[in-house]
């Protein structure tokens, strides 16, 4: 099957696209990015400083299934703004451009907490996109919803680091949905549900990604 998968450069993406790249599954990996990734036989690599750019010549190559691992932080996007560019504006754009090709398999990341009736800027959007998405129609779309999402990142997160660091130390106390997710997990889970494409929309919560 073709793949289509958005946040190749980032932490969960970077390891999903690992992984299809080693995956027979995966006869080819779209991977739309702002810099260039490394060559490989299965992948291509439309690049452009916007994404939004990418949109129509990624769908040409006719992927089976997406799956959006988009995500950055307001303080690296530097404002509400940008955030929300990348983490519901992009993702929902392919979606409707993929849906309107044919495409029946959606798979995005977001966050445990999401809600689009959330007082909070972070998981209202998360909430939204999901929301927005939903309304699409895929055959089947699966949300994973992880919690602190633990790897090696390119970027510092001060914040983030200190959250991850204080979630290890108290992993063995806390209950399973509050504990760090391993980026692999999650990207690992991401492409299980492409592959499966199972009619519907499904969740994945944080404790199933450990």
């Amino acid at each position: 099957m073709k793949l289509l998968l958005l946040g190749a450069t980032g932490l969960v993406g970077g390891r999903a696209l690992q992984l299809a790249l080693s995956n027979d599954a995966f006869s080819e990996v779209i991977a739309p990015t702002r810099t260039p990734l490394a060559a490989h036989a299965r992948l291509v690599n439309p690049v452009a400083s916007r994404l939004e750019d990418l949109v129509q010549a990624c769908i040409a190559h006719r992927p089976d299934a997406v799956v959006c691992a988009l995500g950055t932080t307001q303080a690296k996007a530097g404002s509400k703004e940008a955030f929300r560019h990348v983490d519901h504006e992009l993702p929902v754009a392919f979606a409707q451009a993929a849906h309107a090709a044919g495409v029946g398999t959606f798979v995005i990341v977001t966050a445990m907490g999401a809600s689009d009736s959330s007082l909070f800027f972070y998981p209202r959007t998360k909430g939204e996109v999901e929301r927005d998405v939903r309304a699409i129609g895929f055959r089947s779309l699966t949300i994973c919803r992880p919690s602190l999402i633990g790897g090696e990142r390119h970027e510092e997160r001060r914040a983030e680091g200190m959250a991850l660091t204080w979630a290890r130390r108290l992993g063995p106390v806390l209950p399973a949905r509050w504990r760090v997710n391993p980026a692999a997990a999650i990207a690992a889970a991401l492409l299980d549900a492409a592959i499966a494409a199972k009619p519907g929309c499904h969740f994945i919560s944080s404790d199933a990604m450990h």
